[in-house]
């Protein structure tokens, strides 16, 4: 029997005793996050947000198997929190759907939960009307078409079923109970609404595609509710998807279990605890970009310049040579090589040991 065929479905609960230590350290660590933030400044805050969004992004499509390219997040993020960074000119449709479901959960997270506006977000994520190859029910609920909507694993013919969720015919019934819900006041601590709304959503699995990423968007709107600032410090999706196996499982055993779901509760609070506490590296990130721009203000920088240094700052991956160079900067190799001979002979990037013909170049940041 599965969860949503338990009599008094959806009157879950939990072990509130068990639960109230793990959940005063959480809103601990939330606290002291956003007071180091505030210290800041804006600007700041603003380049955490962006890096943070990125994460949450890139992970929560990662989860479900979808790689994403980071530096074209990142340049739909920047463009539409007005942030200059030099953004790419042309972005993946599906990249800008899921950025405009992330950014309208978190930015707006004051603004009411409606069915239409979940339907929006659908159809954001799939702009062809297609998951794949597969074309698929877009901005509206799985109909009687969509089938079973089953969580499945294993070869064709050997499948192993993890989950069914309800049947289509009692969608509308439900979601406009867990929408009710959602915007209603409650006695709940706003982060332990986070991880119902969550575990609810997923449970319906109303869509017939990108129920997971939605119930991810949703527990971040509960969260930045729970914190009252659209700014996001920590990426949740980030730490789920390094614990994705212990996530799939804890979510298996209580949808196939009772309505008491305390494991799923103490499972996501653990794991928005980590989530914060891995914020350090965003902060890291972020001190060194304002730190390093401070030392070189007097300084002259031609734009080339300045969108290399700062995608270095903010993570290049790989190497940075001077055909690298060119191509991002849209300049010619020697163009690139005089930008990056001026900033060698500066002492703000040093010649790799590995010579040749593929050079490389390193900032040097402190």
């Amino acid at each position: 029997m599965y969860i949503h065929q338990r009599n008094n479905w959806p009157e879950f609960k939990w072990n509130q005793p068990k639960l109230t230590p793990l959940l005063a350290e959480v809103r601990h660590l939330q606290g002291r996050l956003l007071g180091r933030m505030e210290q800041l400044g804006f600007r700041l805050r603003e380049e955490a947000t962006l890096q943070t969004l990125t994460q949450d992004v890139v992970k929560t499509s990662e989860i479900e198997g979808e790689k994403l390219d980071a530096q074209q997040v990142r340049s739909s993020l920047a463009r539409r929190m007005g942030i200059d960074i030099g953004a790419l000119p042309q972005i993946d449709r599906n990249v800008e759907g899921i950025v405009e479901v992330m950014l309208d959960a978190t930015r707006k997270h004051d603004t009411p939960m409606a069915e239409e506006r979940l339907f929006s977000w659908h159809a954001a994520l799939f702009p062809t009307g297609r998951s794949g190859m597969r074309r698929i029910v877009v901005g509206g609920w799985r109909t009687k078409d969509s089938g079973d909507m089953q969580v499945v694993s294993g070869p064709m013919g050997k499948e192993t079923i993890h989950y069914e969720a309800p049947s289509h015919n009692l969608l509308k019934k439900e979601m406009a109970r867990f929408i009710k819900w959602c915007n209603s006041a409650s006695d709940i601590d706003p982060v332990l609404k986070s991880a119902l709304a969550h575990f609810w959503f997923v449970t319906i699995h109303p869509f017939e595609d990108g129920n997971g990423r939605i119930a991810r968007a949703i527990a971040d709107m509960m969260l930045a509710r729970s914190e009252r600032t659209s700014q996001r410090f920590y990426s949740l999706s980030s730490q789920i998807q390094s614990e994705r196996s212990d996530y799939y499982l804890v979510l298996e055993r209580c949808q196939k279990g009772t309505l008491d779901i305390t494991e799923w509760m103490d499972w996501f609070l653990n794991c928005l605890r980590r989530a914060i506490g891995a914020s350090e590296k965003i902060l890291e990130t972020v001190l060194v970009k304002a730190g390093f721009w401070k030392a070189h203000a007097g300084e002259s920088f031609n734009d080339r310049q300045r969108k290399i240094i700062n995608r270095l700052l903010d993570g290049f991956e790989g190497k940075l040579t001077s055909s690298k160079w060119a191509k991002l900067t849209k300049c010619s190799q020697d163009t690139a090589l005089r930008d990056i001979t001026d900033l060698v002979e500066r002492k703000i990037l040093r010649k790799d040991e590995a010579g040749g013909r593929s050079t490389s170049y390193t900032l040097i940041s402190s």
